[in-house]
């Protein structure tokens, strides 16, 4: 099976986001009873006071896809670059915006 690519790495200095700040995070994947729990147990480990209330989730025109937003804390790069790869790591994650 082939592995994504990693993602590059970005100094913090040359940075766009400026930290702390709210940052959104849409994630996809296909219909999966487990999707929506999956993708909250890795964004609480990387942000613990994520509120699950806040998940908006939207399904395709077709119900054949869910895409998540989770509005996290994002408190530095390397928590954003953390929980970036472990959601495109996931099997049941397609895409991470």
């Amino acid at each position: 099976m082939n592995k994504p690519p990693e993602m590059p790495v970005i100094p913090e200095s040359e940075s766009l986001v400026e930290y702390p700040s709210d940052f959104p995070l849409k994630i996809f994947g296909a219909q999966h009873p487990d999707f929506a729990q999956c993708v909250l147990e890795v964004v609480t480990r990387h942000d613990p006071d994520f509120a699950a209330g806040s998940m908006e989730m939207r399904a395709s025109k077709t119900a054949k896809y869910i895409s998540l937003t989770c509005t996290i804390r994002a408190t530095s790069r390397k928590q954003l670059d953390a929980v970036y790869q472990e959601l495109c790591d996931h099997p049941l994650v397609k895409m991470v915006l």
